[in-house]
């Protein structure tokens, strides 16, 4: 591993630490290098605070050092004034030299003016150190300005022989198919998302409060699909605890455009089994997360059918939770 791959690896590890605190922002992680050692290191810890390169900076305490050392960000540096300042002009008054970029931005107002910014300047600019597992890292927010649509995940769960829940009327419960380890993950997941979306037959039948109950941090966005506008605002989806959006059209493509234009950028679909198989049919989602418990029900309604590579298995409890991708 070579060194500028070495503080990149820090810059995206310390970055994962804004993961579901800095949407619609995207997660990024500095590294201030002196000589072999760090010097100082910052990440974007929430939307609306420093950026990292500003909190890696500042934590210096001798600035005279700044003009001996390498800067490593995880992303491309702004050059425009947000929410805070830009921080290519903090680099270059800072008399920082050398700049080691994982990836470019690709939000419209930098997208490469920030690395031409900075050159311009006189500073040294490396790009595209660990590009690939930045990108990944920053899946949701590189889909949203490239796709111009959410990143979509699907989640379910289902028994080992195929069924999301018994056949059932909207008086009694529905199945636990995962277990209690397999539930709380899945609250885990919302606070790491901006959007839970739920088919207007899941929200009568399950009443589902769709909140991270079981795991400290935000809720997401509830969207919900209620085609003819009818669902009762007395159910647990239009409770205070989160907001809530109803698309009522009846394509799933024209819904896009309205989650774009909220800057929702990224979006799990949690049910039911005929608006997740809808996304699929659609070529709409980007992964799939699914539980397979060891039980059996024998009868009841059908989980979605998927394509993909599995991309990675693990035992969460009792239950088999595969991650999927579409395959090219």
């Amino acid at each position: 591993m070579s060194t500028h791959e070495k503080y990149m690896q820090r810059c995206l590890a310390i970055a994962r630490n804004g993961l579901g605190r800095v949407a619609p922002n995207p997660m990024v992680g500095a590294v201030l290098a002196y000589g072999s050692s760090v010097l100082s290191e910052g990440y974007h810890r929430g939307y609306g605070l420093p950026h990292a390169e500003v909190e890696a900076i500042g934590k210096v305490r001798r600035k005279d050092l700044l003009p001996d050392c390498t800067l490593y960000v995880s992303l491309e540096p702004c050059c425009h004034v947000g929410k805070t300042p830009p921080c290519t002009e903090l680099i270059i008054a800072s008399k920082i030299p050398r700049v080691v970029v994982a990836t470019a931005d690709p939000f419209p107002k930098v997208n490469g003016s920030g690395i031409q910014r900075l050159r311009e300047a006189g500073v040294e600019v490396t790009v595209g150190v660990l590009e690939r597992q930045a990108r990944e890292q920053n899946r949701r927010f590189f889909t949203f300005y490239e796709k111009k649509r959410p990143y979509i995940i699907l989640k379910w769960a289902q028994s080992a022989d195929g069924f999301m829940d018994a056949c059932r009327t909207a008086s009694e419960p529905p199945e636990k198919i995962s277990g209690a380890p397999a539930h709380r993950l899945s609250h885990k997941w919302r606070t790491e998302e901006q959007a839970i979306m739920v088919g207007a037959n899941t929200a009568l039948m399950d009443n589902p409060r769709l909140t991270a109950r079981l795991w400290c941090g935000q809720n997401p966005t509830r969207v919900v699909y209620d085609e003819n506008s009818q669902l009762p605002r007395t159910l647990n989806l239009f409770s205070n605890e989160a907001p809530t959006l109803s698309l009522a059209s009846g394509s799933i493509s024209r819904w896009m455009p309205e989650l774009y234009q909220r800057s929702i950028q990224s979006l799990m679909v949690e049910g039911g089994a005929k608006l997740l198989q809808r996304f699929i049919a659609a070529g709409l989602w980007d992964e799939a997360r699914i539980f397979t418990s060891p039980r059996k029900l024998l009868q009841g309604v059908a989980a979605p059918r998927v394509g993909g590579a599995v991309r990675r298995e693990e035992r969460i409890g009792s239950d088999l939770l595969q991650l999927l991708t579409p395959t090219a």
